[in-house]
């Protein structure tokens, strides 16, 4: 399939030299076929302004121009940007390249004039988690973004949108049911990427919610930290780095329940209660 006229992807990679690297959670994706079924779920894309990060070699990034998109990409590996200068310049005024780490990258900044980016990644694996967490605590809230469009890997997806009482319940399942909606859009095999993973990917699609229940997002990031740091035990041993004996008097919630069966409007009573 062919979106543009540039090179193909894997032509990209060797007139650079960009092997992918292990220490930087790099697994490119070459089938533009999939990288256009990812931007897709987006949503119309046409002069809308979309975030990327992670953008390596430009397969997403080539796709959601294609869609119209104005794009800003973060890219850590600086071995990246002369390909993603090639097609910045094949789309004059529409994609946007910072070099740096998108752990320190300060989003809303970027936006200055209030017009709501989407957020496009197919994110490196190694600080996927915590990217997803910093956009789900930003304050303040409704966020400066509109949506996020994300991949991960499956076992990940399914911590975002877990139910209490199942396996991958956890502190991300919480984070993301108090402040959003979020699906799983579709599975990636390994052999879609290069090099492939050992496990499937999927991508999630996650909408903010205007009015959460009310709650801090820090304290809130405390109490499930400290209640599914250790997930198999009591809360009222879990949660005594947060004076735990006292929220659980003052919410009427059983100190011998444990984190996974908590539902979120208890955690946001919890992190409601903390001083």
């Amino acid at each position: 399939m062919s979106i543009d006229n540039l090179p193909p992807l894997r032509q990209v990679l060797e007139q650079y030299d960009l092997m992918p690297k292990k220490s930087l959670g790099q697994n490119f994706l070459f089938d533009l076929n999939l990288t256009s079924k990812i931007a897709r779920q987006a949503g119309a894309l046409q002069d809308q302004p979309v975030i990327e990060v992670g953008p390596g070699p430009g397969g997403l990034t080539r796709a959601l121009l294609a869609q119209g998109a104005l794009v800003t990409a973060i890219e850590r590996d600086e071995r990246c940007l002369p390909a993603l200068a090639e097609i910045e310049s094949h789309y004059p005024g529409r994609l946007k390249v910072i070099s740096g780490d998108a752990l320190e990258q300060d989003f809303e900044a970027l936006f200055p004039d209030g017009n709501k980016p989407r957020i496009v990644a197919n994110l490196p694996y190694n600080v996927g988690t915590q990217l997803l967490i910093n956009w789900l605590l930003s304050e303040p809230w409704p966020p400066y973004y509109q949506s996020m469009t994300l991949m991960f890997q499956r076992e990940v997806a399914e911590r975002i949108v877990a139910a209490p009482n199942t396996d991958h319940y956890g502190r991300l399942a919480v984070l993301a049911g108090w402040r959003t909606q979020s699906r799983i859009a579709f599975d990636v095999p390994p052999q879609a990427f290069t090099p492939p993973p050992k496990v499937m990917s999927s991508v999630v699609h996650i909408t903010p919610l205007d009015k959460p229940l009310p709650c801090d997002a820090q304290k809130l990031g405390r109490i499930t930290q400290a209640a599914f740091g250790q997930r198999r035990k009591m809360l009222r041993q879990s949660l005594k780095p947060v004076n735990g004996a006292k929220l659980l008097e003052v919410t009427g919630i059983d100190g011998t329940r444990r984190a996974e069966t908590l539902n979120i409007e208890e955690f946001v009573a919890l992190a409601n209660a903390l001083d």
